[in-house]
């Protein structure tokens, strides 16, 4: 025991004579927490738009005016022909153009039935489906107003019969903003680049100057060295956690709902197949650069893209679900996500921690296999 901890004193006392760790720990996690929460959104909040009026009838104007002011329009435009939408669409000035046809307000008070158009640059599918699905609430609005306004001038104050209103609400996340949705699946990503990559290159760090030799030629058993060197990064991935968390509460005001307590538990959970994989890197690495490399593209990125993290995994093709339930990352999402919006608890994720513990304690066994084989 006194071996082991000799040996965490060791790493804690390279930590305080390396100041760039101090930046890394404690502002490198705000700084990207920061970026990645006002940058990681998939929000539409503002849709420029160019506006082909036909009609050029106050109803045609009236109906432009309820475009601007929803909010989510801003009217950048207003052209005469199809070539100048067409040009606009084309140089990326605008994400959508609505044509008000001819006899647009005549229609409209003479029972027939006006149509519009509305034109969407559909190379960002996301951008595009989500201004089609403001106008459409826009038009649907709009003409039930039309609809009542005709009633009421014919005397008819009655609603017709058959006509449904609804009450929607949410639940978690209200605004509904992305941002609320991404920043504590960011908490995972930070923890990822803390632990995984700081034990991998700490390791091979050592490799390169010697002194990881000189540690192998002393009476130190291989399991004394292992724990000796993780349990520092252990120590540094809470540390971290905790700085990200308050960062998250009084930056985004987004606060742990659910067991703090239990989401410590996780991230150390969530921490162990981390260093794992850290070890395994420090195994087939020689060098530094190597270790980053492998770290960030065998392991980190596809963590990111099948963990759920941006990309929902019910939209991937089925193997590629099947992949999905190796990456640890997918159920420390789902764990994090849990307790910061919903406020639950391990009874509702125990299946979650069950299964993260399981792959921590696998993927931490086999690596330090390999680990002690290479120090042999």
């Amino acid at each position: 025991m006194k071996i082991i901890l000799h040996i965490i004193r060791k790493e804690f006392l390279q930590f305080k004579r390396d100041p760039k760790m101090f930046v890394i720990v404690l502002f490198a996690p705000v700084i990207q927490l920061v970026f990645l929460g006002y940058a990681a959104t998939f929000d539409v909040n503002t849709v420029h738009t160019a506006v082909y009026d036909i009609d050029k009838t106050n109803e045609s104007r009236t109906f432009v005016e309820r475009l601007e002011k929803s909010g989510y329009f801003r009217i950048d435009h207003y052209i005469n022909s199809y070539d100048e939408l067409e040009e606009h669409i084309n140089n990326g000035e605008v994400i959508a153009g609505v044509v008000i046809p001819a006899n647009f307000e005549s229609d409209l008070y003479g029972g027939k039935h006006p149509k519009l158009q509305a034109i969407f640059d559909g190379s960002d599918g996301n951008t595009a489906s989500i201004a089609a699905g403001y106008i459409q609430s826009i038009i649907s609005t709009y003409s039930t107003e039309i609809l009542y306004e005709l009633y009421s001038n014919k005397g008819n104050f009655v609603i017709p019969a058959g006509t449904l209103d609804s009450e929607t609400r949410v639940w978690y996340n209200p605004e509904l903003k992305t941002r609320k949705f991404m920043v504590p699946g960011i908490v995972g990503l930070l923890l990822m680049l803390i632990t995984l990559i700081l034990t991998s290159l700490a390791i091979v760090k050592e490799k390169e100057i010697g002194t990881f030799e000189q540690l192998i030629v002393t009476p130190i058993k291989p399991y004394q060295l292992i724990i000796g060197k993780l349990v520092p990064f252990t120590i540094v991935g809470l540390i971290a956690t905790v700085v990200v968390l308050t960062a998250m509460r009084v930056i985004f005001d987004i606060p742990v709902r659910g067991s703090v307590t239990f989401l410590f538990v996780a991230t150390t959970i969530y921490v162990l197949s981390l260093l794992g994989f850290g070890l395994f890197v420090s195994t087939i690495s020689k060098t530094q650069q190597q270790a980053m490399m492998l770290a960030i593209f065998i392991i980190m990125l596809p963590m990111v893209y099948l963990s759920g993290f941006a990309f929902p995994i019910e939209n991937m093709p089925k193997s590629i679900q099947y992949v999905t339930y190796i990456v640890p990352l997918r159920y420390f999402i789902t764990i994090i996500r849990g307790v910061i919006l919903k406020g639950i608890g391990f009874s509702q994720l125990w299946l979650e921690t069950s299964i993260l513990l399981v792959m921590g304690i696998a993927i931490l066994f086999l690596s330090s296999l390999r680990f002690k084989r290479k120090l042999d």
